[in-house]
C-alpha cells in the first residue's frame, strides 16, 4: 500500500492538472479571458488552493491552456510563408487561420490582447505579424494582393470572423471556411478596386 501511494498521488495530481486546463479552455472559448481563476476551478472541481499550486498565475494557465492553439497557428503563418507562390500563401493563411479562429475564441483574444496577464503572447504576435506583413509584401509585389492592404485589415476579419463562433458547431468549419473565401475575393487586386476608407488601426504590436 505504501509504494501505491505515490503513484496514486501523482495520478490524482494529473488528473487535478487535466480538469483545470479542460475547465480553462472551454470558459476562455466561451466567454474569452475575463474569466475569473476562482470560477475555472469550480468548473474543474478543484478548490482554488489546488488550482493556484498547479498554475500560479492566469499567465501560466493561458499559456498552457493555447499552447496547441499557438502552435498550430504559427506552422500556419510558416506554412504560408514558405509558399513559392506568395498570393496564394497568404490565401492559405486566410482560410486556415479563420477556421482556427472560430474554433477557440479564447485564443484569439489571449493572441490579440494588450492584457499584462498574458503578455507572453504579445512576443509571439509580434513575431507572426512580422511574417505575415512580410508575406503580405510579397503577394502584393506578384499582383495578387491589392496595393492598398495593410496588416490591419487581416486582423478586422479574424475579429469579424470571431462572431461565426456563435453558429451551430456542425456548420462553423464550412461558415469560416465561405467567410475566409469572401475575404480572400476583397483582397484579391484587380482592376476594378474601389478605393478604401482610411485604415482602421487594430494591431497591438
Amino acid at each position: 500500500m505504501a509504494e501505491r501511494l505515490p503513484h496514486l498521488l501523482r495520478a490524482d495530481a494529473q488528473s487535478n492538472r487535466d480538469r483545470i486546463l479542460e475547465a480553462a479552455r472551454t470558459l476562455f472559448s466561451e466567454r474569452g479571458l475575463d474569466v475569473p481563476m476562482r470560477v475555472i476551478a469550480r468548473r474543474a472541481e478543484v478548490g482554488p488552493a489546488t488550482l493556484y499550486r498547479r498554475f500560479p498565475t492566469k499567465q501560466t494557465l493561458v499559456d498552457e491552456a493555447f499552447a496547441d492553439e499557438l502552435k498550430s497557428c504559427r506552422r500556419i503563418v510558416e506554412n504560408g510563408c514558405a509558399d513559392p507562390d506568395p498570393w496564394r500563401g497568404f490565401c492559405a493563411v486566410v482560410e486556415d487561420l479563420s477556421v482556427l479562429n472560430v474554433r477557440n475564441r479564447g485564443f484569439v483574444d489571449a493572441f490579440m490582447s494588450a492584457n499584462p496577464e498574458v503578455a507572453t503572447f504579445s512576443l509571439h504576435r509580434t513575431a507572426l505579424l512580422r511574417l505575415l506583413a512580410e508575406l503580405a509584401g510579397r503577394a502584393q509585389r506578384s499582383g495578387g494582393l491589392r496595393r492598398d492592404f495593410v496588416i490591419d485589415d487581416l486582423v478586422l476579419v479574424l475579429m469579424a470572423g470571431r462572431g461565426l463562433s456563435s453558429t451551430p458547431p456542425v456548420t462553423r468549419e464550412a461558415a469560416a471556411r465561405r467567410f475566409a473565401s469572401l475575404a480572400i475575393d476583397a483582397f484579391r487586386e484587380t482592376d476594378t478596386n474601389s478605393t478604401l476608407t482610411r485604415k482602421a488601426h487594430l494591431v497591438r504590436r
